[in-house]
């Protein structure tokens, strides 16, 4: 069974004669999807093997980059440039200190139509050497930082998150949603998602905690044009509408850990899911850029 309908307005979303499809397998673990229309191919992170993998249709599989620094999270500029969240060299794109600390590890990341860059920095690339090089944290926390797109300063955004994880905004832009995974080491640590609103200059207010993981940890999620928020989990993908609701999920025999929304008509879901790259066509289109 590829759907879980929970609430009848979820079985509007799939397409009654597609199924989940295995496009790829033989990662360790799987993470960063990003969609590159012009190219019509999907990059994404195999973290511990140190490598980018690069899959298009009809080409299958191949090597994209190696080493690859145990990249993590993967997004593009609004310029097409792939920004790539790195593990071993505790940076993103071509900033890797804040206040003369290096970063934990960063993890995953987006930008914001203004060019701004956001990123979430937890420890999971410096708690052992499989993705990354273990170390003590610089910063002692984990935060959400910005970077400004005019003058390239890096500046915390949120700083009361225990493993700050997936981020990905609204359609308008107007919210921003974290994954808090505290959960992943700490038995009753969040396992949710919050949402802020976004202000000027980057501004962040609100915080409060949208939906909560039914099913192991949600991680990485991006958003469809209607606002639903389609978000990984330990059983698959979970569906949440824009009120906080689970209404349905996509069902898969590995935990996820990412996703991405790509095709001719952004209507394909890509998924990571443990080892393997799975995708599904939607009766919904993702909010991807370019």
């Amino acid at each position: 069974m590829t759907f879980e309908v929970i609430d009848p307005r979820f079985r509007m979303m799939t397409m009654g004669n597609a199924w989940v499809e295995k496009l790829a397998g033989g990662c360790l673990w799987a993470e960063g999807p990003v969609w590159f229309a012009e190219g019509e191919y999907l990059l994404w992170s195999d973290i511990p093997n140190d490598r980018m993998l690069q899959w298009a249709e009809g080409m299958g599989v191949r090597t994209y980059r190696h080493p690859a620094n145990n990249s993590n999270g993967n997004t593009r500029d609004r310029e097409g440039r792939l920004v790539s969240c790195e593990h071993g060299a505790r940076r993103v794109s071509r900033t890797e200190r804040y206040g003369g600390k290096r970063l934990n590890s960063p993890n995953d990341v987006v930008v914001k139509s203004d060019g701004s860059i956001w990123f979430t920095d937890p420890p999971y690339g410096i708690m052992s050497d499989y993705e990354g090089h273990k170390a003590p944290s610089e910063l002692g926390k984990c935060y959400v930082f910005r970077i400004d797109p005019r003058s390239g300063e890096l500046a915390i955004v949120a700083d009361d998150f225990d493993k700050p994880n997936g981020l990905a905004f609204s359609p308008d832009e107007s919210l921003l949603y974290v994954a808090d995974t505290g959960g992943s080491h700490t038995p009753n640590g969040p396992r949710h998602i919050r949402r802020f609103t976004v202000g000027t200059g980057g501004k962040l207010a609100g915080g409060e905690v949208f939906a909560t993981c039914t099913a192991g940890l949600f991680d990485g999620f991006r958003l469809d044009t209607d606002g639903n928020l389609w978000s990984s989990a330990g059983d698959g993908v979970h569906c949440i509408d824009p009120r906080g609701h689970l209404i349905g999920k996509v069902l898969l025999p590995y935990r996820v850990s990412n996703l991405a929304f790509g095709g001719p008509m952004k209507n394909r879901l890509f998924i990571l899911a443990s080892h393997t790259l799975y995708a599904v066509f939607l009766n919904r289109r993702g909010v991807q850029w370019p």
